[in-house]
């Protein structure tokens, strides 16, 4: 494999990046990388789409299978945003031939392979990443270093929800392309596993395909949490509510101003009872920057410097265990599933 090149007019040198998939995510992370200059191929079955970039970025070279990517010497990574049942064996491939990963979420789809993935990265001293997006927002940032500095308190409940209408999938549910997002940022936020999880839901579109789910979380320390995900919503929704013993946080995504907002949270013994005055609510602050660049950057300052990224191939894989868990539960009509399965155990504990 190839030395990273420098830029013109630039003292660091930039891994060169193939995006491997330019549907629809795939060519948001083209236009990321291409932006920061690290662009150096697409790949993609779609011809004509690979024409169209090829237009926009003269610069790259164009492949239509992985193999042609991976006989490229010039090409140091590769970021793979092809349907999940893909990610094993691409990611493997890529990793055999000692190419840095970026893949989008989920890390795999059954956690043998993903702990396969793994070993195999930290065996050739890879860096292997996961594409958990929200985790790199400035809100949720800003909302880990509030519970970090003790502005909420014990952190008692999180839920989430994430609603819309469409895109709707035949190849995965509601469950599996909403949800990682979420679990990887309520595992961050309280910062362990959960013990059990439930999760019920309805196909309405087609055969065993759920539109809609919610997965209940609980924690060792007794947290709880849920998880609402929906492709059949009259509007969008994107909120994420976090109940702590002193305060509490909403981050409303879908909202057009104050989407971060801190309330306060008085409960007081009157004449027996116990009552709750009307919370007010102070905007948060945060950050302005684009979370996919945050992402992109964050993977390619990773490979340069062989950090291991915040969304590495362990946090994948803990975000899969929670969705493999669920859609058992799923299965099984909301019966209760314990999470940590003893080999992964093993394998997350080194």
């Amino acid at each position: 494999m190839s030395k990273t090149r420098t830029l013109p007019g630039s003292l660091p040198p930039t891994p060169r990046v193939c995006v491997v998939g330019a549907g629809y995510w795939g060519k948001n992370l083209i236009r990321n990388f291409g932006e920061i200059g690290s662009l150096g191929a697409v790949c993609d079955v779609n011809r004509r789409a690979l024409e169209d970039f090829s237009l926009r970025y003269p610069h790259i070279r164009i492949y239509d299978s992985l193999a042609q990517v991976l006989g490229d010497d010039s090409i140091d990574a590769v970021a793979i945003a092809t349907p999940a049942e893909q990610h094993h064996s691409m990611v493997m491939a890529a990793l055999r031939e000692g190419r840095h990963v970026f893949v989008e979420k989920p890390l795999a789809l059954d956690s043998e392979d993903g702990i396969e993935m793994v070993e195999a990265a930290e065996k050739r001293d890879l860096v292997l990443m996961v594409g958990h997006l929200l985790r790199y927002h400035p809100a949720i940032l800003k909302i880990k270093e509030l519970i970090d500095a003790g502005t909420l308190g014990r952190v008692d409940y999180i839920y989430s929800n994430r609603l819309s209408m469409g895109k709707i999938r035949k190849e995965e549910n509601a469950l599996w392309s909403f949800a990682p997002h979420d679990i990887s940022v309520i595992l961050a936020l309280i910062g362990e596993m959960p013990v059990q999880v439930t999760a019920t839901g309805g196909a309405y579109l087609q055969p065993n395909i759920a539109d809609v789910t919610v997965s209940n979380l609980l924690f060792g320390r007794g947290t709880r949490s849920h998880i609402f995900v929906s492709w059949l919503h009259p509007y969008k929704e994107q909120k994420l509510v976090i109940v702590g013993s002193k305060q509490m946080i909403v981050f409303e995504d879908s909202r057009l101003d104050n989407k971060l907002m801190l309330f306060d949270k008085h409960i007081e013994w009157r004449n027996g009872n116990m009552e709750a005055s009307k919370p007010q609510g102070t905007p948060i602050e945060f950050g302005s920057e684009e979370p996919l660049r945050r992402e992109c950057e964050h993977f390619l300052h990773c490979v340069l410097n062989r950090k291991t990224p915040l969304t590495n191939g362990r946090e994948g894989l803990r975000v899969l265990q929670v969705l493999q868990a669920c859609q058992r539960s799923l299965q099984m009509n909301g019966e209760p599933v314990q999470v940590l399965a003893p080999r992964l155990q093993r394998v997350l504990a080194v």
